[in-house]
């Protein structure tokens, strides 16, 4: 089948992008899913937060361990690892009988993600035509967040209306990874010089000393983006039912997805706004996420959640693809995927121990307080990224003026 759906034009970019985002579906799913978990096996919220948290750690330690995979060995069979991974996941929250598989499956899923990220958003990128270009940077992006968003959305919509809310997600999402697998399996690989498996050696996060200046900016607005996506995913689900007494699945599923969805809203934009501004601009509508967020924990109100998690989000997707897009340009080809490997740790390192950090908080002093704590830290690390990348971005146009 090798090939049969490598076409001219834009379609086999698309198509790796929809395996991208059924992927990444897998690591979401289980979001509106915790309360449920929670009456079922009776766990507390610093547990919800670690179950969740240890798909990031799979994430990193796969990035750190074979992030150049990819390079070496085809993106491809990568992929196709990936999927496997993502398979075996559903597998175990199909099985899950007790506390031990829900942590399975979440590692399972982090390992899946962890192949995926590098490896598929160079492929998409490079399966475009005019490799490297702004649309396939925003097609990968967007099939990554847009991936993130759909799976609480489908898992909530499926366990609020359609029987076996534990089980029915996952039965749907094996059905996707395996049309996931027929499509990879029909486009061609991207890499043409491959070498043994062998030899991929694990990396420490580094990067060649052209990628650096570019990459610190962008690794730190990640980082904060990421943690307001970690906290949104792994608790507000229990706080709607909690303050808000909102026990609809979909609902709270609706709401976790808005704020993915949101992201691809704003990295649509970056075209038109240039890469340099939208750093600096999506930091400072991380801010105002956070400031809304803060009002809605403070007053208990449904709509300032929707609005901080649309704004958050937006600003998270100016933010993101800006950087990604910078990032990659600067890399060379033969360490593409190894440097975006490197900026997803950064990400998920963002995604999981602010998370953790609010588990523990809300064990002791609440989940309204704990989770007051988080944007009052948040707050001061998206303000110095926004200040410190507005100070860049006017560094050249002042030299220019001078």
């Amino acid at each position: 089948m090798d090939g049969v759906l490598d076409r001219r034009g834009w379609l086999p970019c698309y198509l790796s992008g929809a395996v991208f985002a059924v992927c990444m579906a897998g690591t979401t799913l289980p979001t509106p899913l915790y309360g449920l978990y929670q009456e079922k096996f009776g766990f507390s919220e610093l547990t919800v937060t670690v179950v969740y948290a240890v798909y990031a750690f799979g994430v990193i330690g796969v990035l750190l361990l074979a992030g150049d995979a990819s390079d070496a060995v085809g993106r491809r069979p990568v992929l196709l690892w990936g999927l496997g991974c993502a398979a075996a996941s559903a597998a175990c929250f199909l099985c899950a009988t007790a506390l031990g598989w829900l942590y399975a499956g979440r590692l399972l899923s982090g390992l899946s993600a962890g192949l995926f990220t590098g490896a598929a958003t160079a492929y998409v990128m490079e399966l475009a035509p005019g490799k490297g270009s702004p649309r396939a940077s925003f097609v990968a992006t967007a099939a990554n967040m847009g991936g993130l968003g759909c799976g609480p959305l489908l898992a909530g919509v499926l366990a609020q209306y359609a029987p076996w809310p534990l089980h029915l997600p996952f039965v749907v999402h094996l059905v996707l990874l395996a049309a996931s697998a027929v499509l990879l399996l029909g486009l061609k690989d991207t890499v043409s010089e491959r070498r043994p498996l062998s030899t991929v050696r694990p990396q420490r996060p580094g990067l060649p000393p052209q990628v650096r200046a570019v990459f610190r900016p962008a690794a730190l607005a990640s980082f904060v983006g990421f943690a307001l996506f970690g906290v949104f995913t792994s608790v507000s689900p229990a706080f709607l039912s909690r303050f808000l007494d909102v026990e609809n699945h979909a609902v709270s599923g609706l709401i976790v997805a808005l704020a993915f969805f949101a992201s691809i809203a704003g990295q649509s934009v970056v075209g038109l706004i240039g890469e340099r501004r939208s750093l600096p601009l999506g930091c400072a509508a991380l801010l105002g996420g956070l400031a809304l967020l803060t009002a809605a924990l403070w007053w208990h109100l449904l709509p300032l959640i929707v609005l901080s998690a649309l704004l958050g989000g937006a600003g998270q997707g100016l933010a993101f693809r800006a950087a990604l897009s910078q990032v990659a340009a600067a890399s060379p080809s033969d360490r593409r995927a190894a440097v975006i490997s490197t900026l997803f740790v950064v990400a998920y390192a963002g995604i999981s121990l602010p998370v953790i950090g609010v588990g523990v908080l809300a064990d002791h002093i609440g989940l309204q307080d704990a989770g007051l704590v988080f944007i009052a830290s948040m707050a001061v690390l998206v303000t110095y990224a926004g200040v410190h990348l507005a100070r860049q971005s006017a560094g050249p146009e002042h030299l220019k003026s001078a």
